[in-house]
């Protein structure tokens, strides 16, 4: 809440976040749930070409067709709903840098696709 001149103003939109810790990349609940659903499991892969993480419900069959995904269990982190994924096998076989941090993101609702940037 900011005060300017005795008006007060309530920061209403605060950008969700995706962050990197311990190898887990950890997804807030409001920014998975219109993605996810009900799904609890994820395909993920690394596009080196991009720099990117791409994240996708395992009923999205067009993904499997295109890469080859890793499937990954989404796993809870609270009674919240946050979600993350253990992508320390990601990380390690494409060399990448495993320092806990937070990711620029963006979500393509039409193919229900979440891409990571982690280079």
């Amino acid at each position: 809440m900011a005060h300017f001149g005795g008006l007060e103003f309530i920061d209403t939109y605060v950008r969700k976040k995706i962050t990197l810790k311990t190898s887990h990349i950890y997804l807030d609940n409001e920014l998975i749930e219109p993605v996810f659903g009900e799904i609890h499991y994820a395909y993920v892969t690394y596009v080196e070409e991009q720099g990117n993480i791409l994240i996708t419900p395992v009923s999205s069959q067009w993904f499997v067709k295109m890469y080859k995904p890793t499937q990954f269990l989404l796993k809870s982190r609270n009674l919240k709903g946050d979600k993350t994924l253990a992508i320390r096998e990601i990380l390690i076989d494409n060399d990448l840098d495993t320092v806990d941090r937070d990711l620029e993101y963006e979500i393509v609702e039409k193919t229900n696709l979440i891409k990571v940037r982690i280079k």
